[in-house]
């Protein structure tokens, strides 16, 4: 019996690689005959696994499934499952907390002590840092908006702006991006003929879903790429451009998310795009990637700060000739 199911749990485990087996190879490779393949499979059928039967030369291929049937999971597999189960009990998508505490309660059980002292070491050693926690959006919500996208239907939702503003908003979804702790939806919006982000945790989703659409190519050619534009420099009061006088692999290391968006200009140089609430937030932000630039576009208000920021690194520096404690030597 208890070879019998070793041997279930192997076949199972090559099923789970999700490609075709003949009855020939699975029996090489198990170490038995094609006829003991055939009753396993016809076990793992009554314990509710979809093993399918292939077209064409006949084998084997593990399906969907009306139930969830239980997973084998490698040493790495099972790390990341835990991992991925506690960030979310703590994440940014509510009405999931509990669901993944129960399945973390379940994996945790059956965990072999090597796999757990890894996981704990982790988790012991992890501190997450920050700010309050960013507004929580609906696991269902975020679920209606990922399948809209992959199905190419067109959407309609009820929108409130950051000042409050209400409106419904018809637009072809494109994606979901995951950005620090908030969700953002980039579509196009038919109402303004142009694409736009929006807040996932300020939308509703009116249903159903609307007729499909063709797809159109997201501006930069990636949604996470005009997600980090967005953020750095269209929603800031403001905004700037300069050129870095070094190769943008020289600078990429210094800028943090949420900072800019880097692009490349030539060979020697690249262009920083970027947002503040105030001139003086830009200055900082702009000197603190330590390299010689170029203000290429900004408010005129910038050169002044630029000044100020100047004279006043400028006065805080000792008379030439004064010593490190600021005394006059003899």
């Amino acid at each position: 019996m208890a070879e019998t199911s070793a041997r279930l749990l192997a076949l199972l485990s090559l099923l789970q690689t999700h490609r075709d087996w003949s009855g020939a190879d699975l029996a090489q490779r198990l170490d038995v005959t094609t006829r003991t393949v055939r009753r396993d499979v016809d076990r793992l059928r009554e314990l509710g696994y979809p093993v399918h039967a292939t077209q064409g030369a006949p084998g084997y291929r593990l399906g969907r499934g009306a139930a969830m049937p239980p997973l084998l999971l490698d040493d790495e597999e099972a790390v990341a499952v835990v991992v991925g189960l506690r960030t979310a009990a703590d994440g940014s998508v509510s009405g999931i907390e509990e669901s993944s505490l129960r399945a973390l309660g379940k994996l945790e059980q059956v965990l072999p002590s090597r796999l757990r002292q890894r996981v704990n070491t982790l988790h012991d050693a992890t501190v997450r840092a920050g700010a309050e926690p960013g507004p929580t959006v609906s696991a269902n919500v975020l679920m209606a908006l990922a399948q809209a996208c992959r199905r190419g239907e067109r959407l309609r939702f009820d929108y409130t702006s950051p000042r409050g503003g209400e409106s419904v908003r018809d637009v072809e979804p494109h994606s979901l991006v995951s950005f620090g702790r908030r969700w953002y939806l980039v579509a196009f919006d038919i109402g303004r003929a142009d694409w736009r982000t929006f807040r996932v945790d300020r939308l509703t989703p009116r249903t159903p879903t609307g007729p499909r659409f063709e797809p159109r190519r997201p501006p930069h050619g990636d949604a996470a790429l005009y997600v980090a534009h967005q953020l750095s420099s269209g929603t800031w009061d403001f905004r700037a451009v300069v050129r870095l006088h070094e190769p943008v692999e020289a600078v990429a290391d210094r800028i943090w998310p949420g900072m800019g968006v880097l692009e490349a200009a030539d060979a020697h140089s690249c262009l920083l795009y970027l947002g503040g609430e105030s001139v003086y937030d830009l200055v900082w932000m702009i000197t603190s990637v330590n390299v010689d630039f170029t203000l290429v576009e900004g408010p005129p208000e910038l050169a002044d700060a630029f000044r100020d920021q100047a004279r006043r690194c400028a006065a805080a520096l000792p008379e030439q000739g004064a010593s490190d404690t600021g005394e006059t030597p003899p």
